[in-house]
């Protein structure tokens, strides 16, 4: 396995930006309305909300807004309904793209990102993209505070005795790739390690990634990716691009 071409994780972590922080509160609010309504709305019996909850701290989202959408999610007070969306498509050049959303009116927004793919010379696909992707669980740790603690060596010994799939370095992280329902258990073991752990999610990963070597067709997917990213009702961006 190569990696896997995150939107996020690519050029930016969400939330790192002040004057994005309303638009990512927002965006968590969403996802923990809906785990809480799946699964209910205590994080020790439902994982999903849990890592969410990890993942909106991480970013300094309030305790209150946390806890108010959980309350909306479970009903406990009123609010808009979200739902969980996937959607597949293709931008410039055929690149096979993966949006995950959340979102109160799917109709809406099936038809506002058919157009916006459109403008940017791509299409939304009714299937065909979605099994060139596979559902991993990712474990990203800062490569920097555990070059403290381990040596590489000794750092990839134990990634793989707690075991993970796969592991790839990037910049100042190491991904960590575990089956979806092995994330749980493997995020324990590198913790009782005293392994220091950035993230957790589950993203989708491309089988194979294609190279874009054409400057101006990267430019189009970039700013096909932007336009995507400030749209609160979209959650995650996967691509099967391999760097931009």
């Amino acid at each position: 396995m190569s990696g896997h071409s995150k939107w996020a994780n690519i050029k930016y972590k969400k939330g790192t930006e002040d004057k994005k922080r309303a638009k990512i509160f927002s965006k968590f609010a969403r996802l923990i309305s809906v785990a809480a309504r799946e699964k209910g709305g205590n994080p020790e019996t439902n994982s999903a909300l849990r890592a969410v909850i990890e993942k909106a701290r991480t970013l300094n989202m309030p305790q209150e807004g946390i806890e108010r959408a959980i309350k909306k999610g479970t009903g406990e007070i009123e609010g808009l309904k979200f739902e969980p969306l996937l959607l597949e498509g293709f931008g410039p050049g055929g690149v096979a793209i993966l949006l995950e959303a959340v979102t109160d009116n799917k109709n809406r927004t099936l038809a506002e990102i058919r157009q916006l793919l459109e403008r940017f010379g791509g299409k939304l696909a009714s299937g065909g993209v979605l099994w060139m992707f596979q559902r991993k669980g990712v474990i990203t740790l800062n490569l920097k505070s555990q070059i403290k603690k381990f040596k590489p060596e000794e750092l990839e010994l134990n990634l793989i005795d707690a075991g993970a799939e796969d592991i790839k370095f990037k910049n100042e992280s190491l991904e960590v790739y575990t089956e979806p329902e092995q994330l749980e258990r493997v995020k324990k073991i590198l913790e009782g390690k005293e392994i220091k752990i950035e993230e957790t999610s589950l993203d989708f990963v491309p089988k194979e990634e294609v190279e874009i070597k054409k400057q101006e067709l990267k430019e189009k997917i970039k700013n096909l990716f932007e336009a995507l990213d400030t749209r609160e009702d979209i959650q995650e961006i996967y691509s099967n691009v391999k760097t931009l």
